[in-house]
């Protein structure tokens, strides 16, 4: 997605997304050793810089090293809405999602009424608390936030976007919208573009590169929430909002200016999928490969270390969305499948 001089991405509809949009340039062969001509698999996450994309780099690196037969490819991409239209043209074989773009996706809201053909799920990534920060010292609650105030809920196009923009609108109501990539915020509120951004502690113990910038670059501030927007929050079905202590973001290297005793997020759990009718054998060899060296996965990226214990892999999954059906049968075989997952038809 290209982007104006001033860092603020171009405003693009959603339809146009999930119609348009198409993978970044930086797209890579991640871990490609030598003339690998494995069965290609494209694998959408998001844009360059964030944790999603390295992540999404190590489990290709680990796959490419020891197998000949499957060839994924990490590729960049403006969000989850921008994955779901790759899907549906074919231009990916797998793509992540989390829970508010997969809710819309099962209930046909909007644009996603339209998709001809059947996601199907195939294994857990990561999970995603997002937050509210800033650099400025008189801003200290998300409600001290004015009409004027520049906000960036993640960029627009993101999945993560109408979850935090829904959020924002019932603490505060109007406020100035504008779209930031992740790696783009700190320097931002450096030059006074941007009062809040957003951050997260992916699966709740890394943080990623850009969030630790941020914290080395500005004297950022982790926002707090009054009592009775957490409590309108927690009484709303399509959220779901966790607490967890501050202090875990006063350990690392790089730390807040200062940060709330309870920092209230809202979790998306991120998931892998693809359209079921994808090659039954490509997905169960996808699965089996990157299952036998699911230890070393931690080495290339820590967010990928939960992926050790096998049932993390059906961890958080989509209400009425079914799981592909080699997905399915890999889980099965391993034991960690349940009667409450719903198996796709085989392709």
């Amino acid at each position: 997605m290209a982007h104006q001089p001033s860092g603020q991405s171009t405003v693009s509809t959603r339809r146009s997304f999930l119609y348009t949009a198409g993978v970044g340039t930086s797209a890579v062969l991640a871990g490609c050793l030598g003339g690998n001509q494995g069965e290609p698999i494209r694998m959408r996450t998001s844009t360059e810089g964030t944790t999603a994309y390295a992540a999404n780099q190590g489990i290709a690196a680990v796959i490419n090293e020891h197998s000949d037969e499957l060839f994924p490819e990490a590729q960049t991409s403006p969000g989850t809405e921008a994955n779901v239209g790759a899907l549906m043209r074919e231009e990916a074989e797998m793509a992540y999602l989390q829970d508010w773009a997969a809710y819309e996706v099962t209930e046909g809201i909007d644009e996603y009424g339209d998709l001809e053909f059947q996601m199907a799920q195939v294994f857990h990534f990561y999970d995603l608390p997002w937050f509210f920060c800033t650099a400025d010292e008189d801003i200290e609650t998300i409600e001290d936030a004015t009409s004027d105030t520049t906000i960036s809920p993640t960029p627009e196009g993101s999945g993560t976007a109408p979850a935090l923009e829904y959020m924002l609108e019932n603490a505060i109501g109007d406020y100035n919208r504008v779209s930031l990539t992740y790696d783009e915020q700190a320097n931002a509120m450096e030059e006074g573009r941007l009062d809040i951004g957003v951050g997260t502690y992916m699966n709740f113990d890394t943080e990623p590169g850009w969030l630790q910038e941020m914290m080395s670059t500005v004297d950022l501030r982790i926002l707090d929430v009054a009592d009775e927007t957490v409590e309108e929050w927690e009484n709303d079905e399509r959220l779901f909002i966790e607490s967890f202590d501050g202090s875990e973001l006063e350990e690392g290297e790089s730390t807040p200016e200062s940060v709330p005793d309870e920092i209230q997020s809202q979790t998306f759990a991120h998931n892998f999928v693809s359209r079921a009718d994808l090659e039954y054998d490509l997905v169960y060899d996808f699965l089996e490969e990157l299952h036998e060296h699911r230890e070393s996965l931690d080495e290339y990226h820590g967010v990928l270390g939960p992926l050790e214990d096998e049932e993390f892999w059906v961890e958080n999954a989509y209400d009425d969305m079914p799981f592909h059906a080699a997905a399915a049968d890999f889980f099965e075989e391993l034991g960690v499948w349940s009667d409450d997952l719903e198996r796709a038809e085989e392709p």
